[in-house]
């Protein structure tokens, strides 16, 4: 009698599917994991940190056990310490504001009388306290060596800057005519020297020469227009301004 075959079952081609899908919604449960971890609420993050160490402290500790707060009372706690901050912030700004106050009024005292014939000019802009002097009172036509009564001017200048440590920038300017001497090619180079000459006598006069800056303007900063000598002499000066301190930014409680 014949042996009956065995009936062959044909090969599953899609068995693979089984495991591509799985693949696939691990790939989905890992992306939608890594969203919500990078969308979490700041304080709600900050709730399960303490919440985190509480659970995992030691018995044997003798450390107090953390508190967790409620997010309402987390939030005004948050706007309390902004609050302050912001309080403290603007108290500086009041107090720096009545020092440079206090500084151009001094200013204007030792220089009036030559605020008042208007070879000087004292001021206060977003920068600071602004000194304008005229080059005539300082130097020589073409020349950068202080004159003797410009040494006692400044002189008096350099004992109110001693009276506080906020930054000095002093700019040397010159009119539009060029100059062409051995000493001093262009402008760049009068309008420089100028002002380090300047600097140099704060410095002998104790100003710390951290606080100090030189700097050559030439004509490119004119005041008045050069058409006319009455602009040109208004021109060639010597700026010394005295540098508010950077104000600090008042802090901003996150939204929930």
């Amino acid at each position: 009698m014949a042996r009956r075959r065995s009936r062959h079952e044909p090969d599953n081609l899609d068995r693979w599917l089984i495991s591509y899908a799985d693949f696939i919604t691990l790939l989905f449960a890992f992306f939608v994991v890594m969203y919500a971890i990078s969308s979490v609420n700041e304080g709600k993050y900050k709730v399960f940190s303490v919440a985190l160490n509480s659970a995992f402290k030691s018995p044997s500790t003798d450390q107090p056990e953390a508190t967790i707060l409620p997010v309402n009372e987390q939030e005004a706690l948050l706007k309390s310490l902004v609050d302050r901050r912001n309080a403290r912030i603007a108290e500086e700004q009041r107090k720096q504001n009545e020092q440079m106050q206090a500084m151009m009024k001094n200013l204007t005292q030792v220089m009036a009388s030559l605020v008042k014939n208007g070879q000087v000019s004292v001021s206060q802009s977003n920068r600071g306290v602004v000194l304008d002097i005229n080059a005539s009172t300082l130097f020589e036509p073409g020349e950068a060596d202080l004159q003797p009564v410009a040494v006692r001017t400044l002189t008096s200048v350099a004992q109110i800057l001693l009276q506080n440590q906020q930054a000095i920038e002093v700019e040397g300017h010159t009119d539009d005519v060029p100059i062409y001497t051995p000493q001093f090619p262009s402008n760049w180079e009068l309008s420089a020297v100028r002002a380090s000459s300047v600097v140099r006598l704060f410095i002998e006069k104790g100003v710390a020469a951290e606080r100090l800056t030189a700097v050559g303007k030439a004509s490119y900063l004119p005041v008045a227009s050069n058409d006319t000598a009455e602009g040109r002499a208004r021109n060639r000066r010597v700026t010394v301004t005295i540098l508010a301190p950077a104000p600090e930014r008042p802090a901003t409680a996150p939204v929930p």
